[in-house]
């Protein structure tokens, strides 16, 4: 007897589903929730998230207005080498967390490419907030750029065109007609970037320490935790977990609901 296809499917699914949800399935088992609010309300607990949630914004506002224009450069213009520039851009996303930490090192550190001439002017970098801000960008920013990139190329071309018959600038063409259809694929983009800053450790280990206060965000907190009390980075770790799920199943919701909106609109038109 065949199956039908869907059931054919959710079978050929559950190898992938279960390397997935089985890890955190396992992680939620061990944690004692009981003492939840021991560990996570304790000052160096609540200063590691403090700081990871302070550097994951600014990042994602970093990323934001460095990556928007390029992007949208990205996204038409035409020339040689643009393959080049893509890879580049795409780079981060499969260097090593330590590879990426050396070549910030070497970029911003005190004899560095860049960072010789910021210390001449009394600029220090590495270790310090300002790293942790630097390395989560660096390696989240594909994500937004991707993002954002698609949904600039999906926006209708004659849209953009008739703004510009019209008289509107290039400016205020970007600002009223791409800006807004694009909205869907760069609030996406910026949530998987922050998310993926939050979680970010390799490279601001490398690149700016582990220092309480200063560069020690939620991860490294848990990486420390975990060498002395395993139950406390447990529970760390499931609270990061919840706080990463629950911005993005609300982003979800907000763009189910964009969506949904626009539908009506459609179909009222």
């Amino acid at each position: 007897m065949r199956l039908p296809r869907p059931t054919l499917l959710l079978l050929l699914s559950l190898p992938a589903l279960a390397l997935i949800v089985l890890p955190l399935a396992g992680l939620f088992a061990r944690a004692h929730l009981s003492r939840f609010a021991s560990y996570v309300c304790c000052p160096e607990v609540a200063s590691a998230l403090t700081l990871s949630l302070t550097t994951s914004v600014l990042a994602a506002l970093l990323i934001v207005g460095l990556g928007t224009p390029l992007a949208y450069w990205l996204a038409f213009a035409d020339f040689r080498g643009k393959r080049i520039i893509d890879t580049l851009v795409d780079l981060p996303i499969v260097l090593p967390p330590a590879v990426a930490g050396v070549a910030l090192l070497m970029t911003f550190g005190r004899v560095g490419l860049v960072g010789r001439h910021l210390a001449s002017a009394g600029i220090t970098i590495p270790f310090t907030t300002a790293a942790v801000v630097l390395a989560q960008s660096f390696v989240s920013a594909p994500f937004y750029i991707r993002q954002a990139r698609v949904g600039f190329q999906n926006v209708p071309p004659h849209l953009m065109m008739a703004s510009l018959t019209l008289g509107a600038s290039r400016l205020r063409t970007f600002c009223k007609i791409t800006l807004p259809l694009a909205s869907h694929a760069l609030l996406a983009g910026l949530v998987m970037a922050w998310a993926r800053a939050v979680g970010e450790f390799g490279a601001t280990l490398m690149f700016a320490g582990n220092l309480q206060g200063v560069t020690r965000t939620m991860p490294l907190a848990i990486y420390t935790t975990l060498e002395s009390n395993p139950q406390a980075a447990i529970v760390l770790s499931v609270s990061l977990v919840a706080v990463s799920f629950l911005v993005i199943i609300i982003t979800k919701f907000l763009l189910g609901a964009t969506d949904n909106d626009k539908d009506h609109t459609r179909s009222i038109a």
